[in-house]
């Protein structure tokens, strides 16, 4: 008789080990000790980039609907997963050992936050996040809640050398799939069937659903300042196209790296302003530097760009991790010192007055002691389609 046929076994190399999550537990702990809270909710959902934070304190990734960890500042932490969510999703990837699945998962939490008498309730995602129906519950309750976006993002700022492989290795699959989309680039192929060169890679290198694509697009070697889904229209070699990829690979930490696809060249126009991206990257380097002021440093790093007279469409940068977009931003108002190996996306968005001509583009950077590491090393240039390194 045969024996049955069994699964071969895959570990992932990006789980954390008991030292890196008892890190984890301990900085967002002081940091609920430092503003006076008892408990804390993380929250996630299954949008692009917002199921990180779940994922952070508990390593389940969410799949489908949404999950939460409740943290008290003493005692063991306990995941909460939706009852009709049982079978979706892999759970024995959790690494806390309790584990809730109520039919109702705000009800479940209010009814355990007032067993245990909680006082000061922090929740991460409240601004974004958190199920409406979840929220209700909790807040018909007598405990005070507290919006802690900014004070969890900023406890997980700084990353681990462990945080920092996973990231690297992030790294390394979104540079494939930028390489490939300019490898396969041909006027007369869509935009979408270009997009999905890269999709390809990003499947079958582990990263799930954890993608956010789009491009810009423009006409005679420009780029207009919309980011749009790619469509099937039919590119032409006049085209300027910019795949802004955004990824997370098998550890589940996010970056961000793009460039400019310009076959028969730039414009005049599009040139000086990519002489003034080339100009806030050098400056990037100099100035994302550990002990510096994140609004300092936007100031700083688009000095080049608002000299020259252009207005910016998006904020220049932001902190990044296990959550798409993480606190700070690299921006006014924003009053943060940075950490060595601390992980930022920047990506100024920029266009001319009239806004005819736009240009952005993302690299991620690690703070360092000395200044910031572009993590992909790739030059800031645009390239012509067909180059088969960078």
């Amino acid at each position: 008789m045969e024996e049955p046929e069994t699964m071969t076994d895959h570990s992932n190399p990006y789980r954390p080990s008991k030292a890196e999550i008892e890190r984890r537990y301990d900085n967002i702990r002081a940091a609920m000790e430092k503003h006076g809270l008892d408990h804390l909710i993380v929250s996630g959902s299954e949008y692009s980039g917002f199921e990180g934070a779940v994922r952070y304190m508990c390593g389940f990734h969410i799949l489908h609907r949404y999950a939460y960890v409740v943290i008290p500042l003493e005692g063991e932490p306990v995941c909460v997963f939706p009852r009709e969510a049982t079978w979706v999703g892999d759970h024995s990837a959790t690494f806390l050992q309790q584990r809730e699945f109520p039919s109702h998962c705000g009800d479940w939490m209010a009814d355990y936050l007032k067993a245990r008498h909680a006082k000061q309730v922090g929740i991460y995602g409240l601004e974004y996040i958190i199920n409406v129906r979840d929220y209700s519950s909790l807040a018909a309750c007598d405990f005070t809640l507290v919006d802690f976006e900014i004070p969890f993002d900023y406890a997980r700022a700084q990353k681990s050398e462990e945080e920092l492989a996973s990231v690297r290795h992030s790294m390394a699959v979104n540079k494939e799939g930028v390489l490939k989309v300019i490898q396969a680039y041909a006027p007369g192929k869509t935009e979408a069937e270009l997009m999905g060169v890269a999709e390809h890679v990003f499947a079958s290198r582990g990263c799930g659903r954890n993608t956010m694509d789009m491009v810009l697009t423009g006409p005679a070697g420009s780029l207009t300042p919309q980011m749009v889904f790619p469509s099937q229209r039919p590119v032409r070699d006049s085209d300027a196209l910019m795949y802004g990829l955004e990824i997370s690979g098998e550890g589940g930490h996010w970056v961000e790296f793009s460039r400019v696809l310009a076959p028969n060249g730039l414009d005049k126009t599009m040139q000086e302003m990519m002489l003034a991206y080339q100009e806030f990257h050098e400056l990037a380097k100099e100035h994302m530097k550990a002990g510096n002021n994140a609004e300092s440093i936007a100031k700083a790093c688009m000095k080049p760009i608002f000299d020259r007279g252009y207005r910016s469409g998006h904020v220049c940068g932001h902190s990044i991790g296990m959550t798409m977009i993480e606190m700070p931003r690299i921006g006014e108002g924003f009053d943060f010192i940075l950490p060595e190996n601390m992980v930022c996306s920047m990506h100024p968005h920029f266009m001319t007055e009239d806004r005819t001509h736009s240009l952005y583009f993302q690299e991620t950077y690690r703070v360092g002691r000395d200044g910031g590491e572009a993590l992909s090393s790739v030059p800031v240039k645009w390239y012509e389609g067909g180059e088969t390194s960078f």
